[in-house]
C-alpha cells in the first residue's frame, strides 16, 4: 500500500542572494515518520487548485505574517515577512481544500489563513494585548514552550487523550474574531486562543503551536499528525 502523499506549503520567495523558496526540515521528517509522503507546495502557480487533485491530504505551514489588509487593518510595527504571493496562493488553496473537504492540518500561520479566510481578524501583537506572562516566543529565531488547555468535548482532546499539553510555541499573533463557523478547542493561560475546529470538518485541525517540532516517536504531537494522516487515508494505487 501506498503512502498517503502530502501537499505542504512552503514559505515565500526569498529574495536575497539566489532566489529561493524555504522550508523547516521538522514538517516533512513529521509527515514522513507519521507514515505519509511529502510534496513541497511553493506559492506562485496560476492556478492553485489544481495543485490538490494530486494529494490526499495539505498541510498549511507557519512562516511569515498574514498582510493585515485582508482583515481591514494596518500593518504593526513588528509585522514580518509579508508577501501577497504567498497569501493569494495559500487563500485560494485553503479555500478549496474546504470545499473539498480534504484532509487539512493548518500550522501556526495556517490556522490563521483558515481565520481570516473565514472572516475572521488577527491580533497584530499579543504583548499589546494579553502582555508577556505566558511566552509565545521568545524572538523570530527561538521558539518558547507554554501549557495550553484543550476543551473536554472536543475532537483535538479525543485525538491527544488529555486536555493539558505543553506545546512548541512561536508566534506574535493569533486568532482574534472568530471566522464563521469555527470554535476555539485550546487556550493558552493568558486566554489567546491555541486551536480551532470547524462544524462540519472532521478531517481539519488547526493549532497555532509547531507540533511538528515535537513529533519525535511516543511523543503526544505524533498523535496529531498520526491523525490527520489516518484522515488523509492511503494513496491510490
Amino acid at each position: 500500500m501506498r503512502r498517503p502523499l502530502i501537499g505542504i506549503t512552503t514559505y515565500h520567495r526569498d529574495r536575497g542572494g539566489r532566489e529561493r523558496f524555504q522550508l523547516p526540515t521538522a514538517y516533512v521528517d513529521a509527515v514522513r515518520r507519521a507514515g505519509g509522503a511529502a510534496l513541497l507546495l511553493p506559492p506562485g502557480e496560476a492556478d492553485p487548485r489544481r495543485l490538490l487533485d494530486g494529494v490526499q491530504g495539505v498541510l498549511f505551514a507557519g512562516g511569515g505574517d498574514v498582510h493585515p489588509a485582508r482583515f481591514d487593518a494596518p500593518p504593526h510595527a513588528t509585522s514580518y515577512s509579508m508577501c501577497e504571493e504567498r497569501d493569494a496562493f495559500e487563500f485560494a488553496l485553503m479555500e478549496e481544500a474546504l470545499a473539498r473537504a480534504l484532509p487539512t492540518l493548518a500550522i501556526c500561520r495556517g490556522a490563521q489563513v483558515l481565520n481570516v479566510l473565514l472572516g475572521g481578524d488577527l491580533i497584530g501583537h499579543l504583548p499589546d494585548e494579553v502582555g508577556e506572562r505566558v511566552p509565545h516566543r521568545i524572538s523570530r529565531e527561538s521558539h518558547a514552550r507554554h501549557e495550553v488547555r484543550i476543551a473536554p468535548e472536543s475532537r483535538l482532546a479525543r485525538v491527544y487523550g488529555s486536555e493539558r499539553l505543553e506545546v512548541a510555541s512561536w508566534h506574535h499573533q493569533a486568532v482574534g474574531r472568530l471566522g464563521r463557523g469555527l470554535r476555539p478547542v485550546a487556550w493558552a493561560e493568558d486566554g489567546v486562543v491555541e486551536a480551532l475546529e470547524l462544524e462540519g470538518a472532521p478531517a481539519l485541525f488547526a493549532v497555532q503551536w509547531h507540533p511538528e517540532l515535537d513529533a519525535a516517536e511516543g511523543s503526544p504531537e505524533r498523535r496529531l499528525f498520526a491523525a490527520f494522516l489516518a484522515a488523509a487515508g492511503p494513496a491510490e494505487r
